[in-house]
């Protein structure tokens, strides 16, 4: 069965969104429910090596992927397919492949329902932390990921918000909890009233549809750093949740508005 919110449930649920989708290197522990599990390192990764669902460090330590392919429909069930299987594993082995698994425990099953405590990382280097020599398929791979990473870092006055620099721009990207029809409704109160925006030289772009809630998207100017968008993404968070907090029909120039962030919205599959 296709989950269309894998995460729901989750105290951190646009966490986990954005570590999926947005987020190209970044690690989180978890904590299993599970008493007999206490003394078990597990480490949520972004990406591991070769797409690799889970490894096991020789110390034990067990890390499990979040960007890999989906099996069952249900990404939830499958990272914890991957953690159980990790779990189970040989210190100093990969999980490389694993089956379709449709009726197994989900995230919301084994672990502690707390926020994730989230490193981005500018690299993949954490692969091989404590390897004096890395050499052969991990180094290679780790190699060709840190050329392809992206400057991120995670913005603390809200949650799930991500800022990324790209070669002419910037972005913010942020996950955010809320219905989807009452956040579009809200967007387009601001929007209609000029105040969507980060501060001068930002616009808001659109916004992209993933694991069933929204992530809208803003250009930034390429001077501006993560700290400076802190300030501004906390007021907007403020005016949103005041107009979520008392909401009205749309006047004709808001639903105007609300036709065209829809018209720069898309759905990741």
């Amino acid at each position: 069965m296709i989950r269309t919110r894998p995460f729901e449930g989750r105290v951190d649920e646009t966490e986990w969104i954005a570590l999926r989708e947005v987020v190209p290197s970044a690690t989180a522990p978890l904590r299993l429910k599970d008493p007999q599990y206490a003394d078990r390192a597990v480490t949520l990764s972004t990406v591991l090596p070769m797409a690799w669902p889970a490894m096991v460090r020789a110390d034990g330590t067990a890390f499990v992927g979040l960007q890999t392919p989906g099996r069952s429909g249900d990404v939830s069930r499958d990272v914890a397919q991957a953690i159980v299987a990790a779990l189970a594993a040989e210190p100093g082995t990969a999980v490389q492949q694993l089956g379709r698994e449709d009726d197994g425990p989900r995230l919301q099953d084994l672990l502690v329902d707390e926020p994730l405590d989230v490193t981005v990382h500018d690299g993949f280097d954490f692969w091989v932390d404590g390897v004096a020599d890395p050499t052969g398929e991990v180094s290679a791979s780790m190699e060709r990921a840190n050329a392809s990473v992206v400057p991120t870092a995670r913005l603390s006055s809200v949650m799930s918000a991500y800022w990324c620099r790209m070669r002419e721009r910037c972005h913010l990207r942020w996950a955010m909890p809320d219905d989807e029809d009452q956040l579009l409704d809200a967007m387009a109160r601001l929007s209609a009233g000029q105040a969507l925006g980060l501060g001068d030289g930002t616009k808001y772009v659109g916004s992209f549809r993933a694991h069933g809630l929204l992530v809208p998207v803003w250009d930034l100017p390429l001077a501006m750093t993560a700290d400076e968008c802190e300030a501004p993404a906390a007021a907007l968070r403020a005016r949103l949740d005041t107009d979520l907090a008392a909401p009205r029909p749309l006047t004709d120039d808001e639903r105007r508005a609300r036709s065209a962030l829809l018209s720069r919205q898309l759905t990741l599959r």
